[in-house]
């Protein structure tokens, strides 16, 4: 499909793009005609064999299953897309927090990227050319003290390292950037609004209050969509954005008060 974006033929490594934002940009880069494989846990029904695999991508054996049968069906990766990301950790602030809790938080939201980027940019760099997007969050800036603490750290850290390897590998060919939502109305989204809710013994809509009270608001009135996410993701991966990287983007609705 030509058109102001074009994808036509460009391989497309996506993690978590089974549902919600992820699952909003593996369908819009493949109406822009790229070759999209996607990771997850489990496959879902409608999903083709040969466009998925089932990995756990916290775990060293995940990440090197998923670099392997990225290798094997599309050969070598264009644009590398690592939207994997999510809390379970409890609510009740820093002390809620054990090791265990902080490594999950840690295990899930940097180190996939970590592997998987060790394993796959260096042929980008061999060859001159490639796009790697971390999708990192406002709370790296915004944390909600009562129940993302940990989440927020390490998404902290993932766009410190996103900007540090920028810095390595852009004077070889390869753009890296970061896109920085804010609320998303996704089913993970919702399930967060329900365990906040159900710890401070109110009903769904209090939840979502308490949430908007901790953000300060969102001027626009409403959490972005995961497709409005995915056009942002779709245009930085593009050749539209030719000398974009290093930088962060942010797409929160107006959450953030501050210049």
């Amino acid at each position: 499909m030509s058109g102001f974006l074009d994808f036509d033929g460009k391989r497309v490594l996506i993690t978590s793009g089974t549902r919600g934002t992820g699952a909003a940009c593996v369908a819009l880069f493949r109406e822009f005609g790229a070759r999209v494989l996607t990771a997850a846990r489990s496959q879902p029904t409608a999903m083709a064999d040969d466009l998925f695999v089932a990995a756990d991508l916290t775990t060293p054996e995940g990440c090197d299953r998923l670099v392997s049968a990225a290798r094997d069906r599309l050969g070598e990766i264009d644009i590398l897309i690592h939207m994997l990301g999510g809390s379970s950790a409890p609510a009740g602030g820093f002390k809620a927090l054990g090791d265990a809790e902080w490594l999950r938080e840690i295990d899930l939201n940097l180190m996939p990227a970590v592997r998987l980027d060790r394993a796959l940019v260096p042929a980008m760099v061999e060859r001159g050319s490639g796009v790697v997007i971390h999708v990192t969050s406002i709370q790296s800036s915004l944390p909600l003290p009562e129940s993302t603490t940990a989440y927020a750290a390490a998404k902290a850290a993932l766009s410190t390292y996103s900007k540090s390897l920028s810095k390595e590998v852009s004077p070889k060919g390869v753009r890296v950037a970061r896109i920085s939502p804010g609320w998303i109305d996704t089913e993970a989204a919702r399930h967060l609004t329900e365990r906040i809710a159900q710890d401070a013994g109110v009903d769904l809509e209090s939840g979502r209050a308490i949430i908007m009270r901790s953000l300060g608001g969102i001027p626009i009135g409403r959490p972005s969509t995961p497709e409005e996410v995915a056009n942002l993701v779709a245009f930085v991966a593009s050749d539209r954005a030719a000398t974009i990287t290093g930088t962060e983007f942010v797409i929160d609705g107006g959450t953030i008060p501050t210049v």
